[in-house]
């Protein structure tokens, strides 16, 4: 198994969770997002992943980009332990929190939106960091409602034990304090982060773990 990948990829850090989790050896390969332009945008990178993004899996013939679609490859490959647990009702639910990471907070704040305020529509950088701030706190108001009120929320998102909720989330937070939001004011998400972090198999999966790590 090999993941492409970035130490500052929230996307990637999902991957690598999963993997840990399901404690799954891999050869990491970094791509670094910044350096000479961005080397997932070069011709040879480009063969790999077309779209020009992080991460991509490869499991002996298959290749795959997007991390979820990873995830769930990992999980019907690698039942064990399982990272989407339960009914399929509780299944739905894990599916939801981590959708509402992935789909509604982080695709407004990847690199490739905020190059293009910067570059393109010359945002300055008070007000691209403000745009950052905006969409994350927006969203995490709504999700820490959500996981303080609902009763399936334990140490982590579902219960005690990690699932595909908790590998959204976690690097999201990672980012999140990365911008200085104030994360004390979503103190269930705040909990889970801590929580999941004094687990060995989210630590290994942190960015500044990472073999390409700045």
């Amino acid at each position: 198994m090999k993941l492409y990948s970035y130490f500052r990829s929230s996307a990637s850090y999902r991957v690598r969770i999963a993997l840990n989790v399901k404690n799954l050896p891999y050869d990491y390969v970094p791509v670094h997002l910044v350096r000479d332009g961005g080397e997932q945008l070069k011709p040879d990178y480009r063969k790999v992943n077309l779209d020009g993004i992080v991460p991509t899996f490869v499991d002996g013939n298959e290749v795959m980009p997007q991390s979820l679609a990873i995830i769930e490859y990992l999980e019907e490959t690698h039942p064990e332990p399982p990272l989407l647990p339960g009914t399929p009702a509780e299944r739905a639910y894990i599916r939801s929190v981590a959708l509402q990471v992935a789909c509604e907070i982080h695709p407004l704040n990847n690199l490739r939106v905020l190059k293009y305020l910067k570059h393109t529509l010359c945002v300055d950088d008070d007000a691209k960091d403000a745009w950052y701030k905006h969409w994350i706190e927006a969203g995490f108001a709504t999700l820490e409602t959500h996981l303080a009120g609902d009763p399936r929320t334990g140490k982590l998102c579902f219960g005690d034990t990690p699932t595909l909720a908790d590998a959204c989330l976690i690097p999201q937070v990672f980012n999140a304090q990365r911008f200085k939001v104030d994360t004390a004011k979503f103190p269930t998400i705040q909990r889970i982060y801590d929580r999941a972090m004094q687990l060995d198999a989210f630590a290994r999966a942190a960015p500044g773990a990472q073999p390409d790590a700045e």
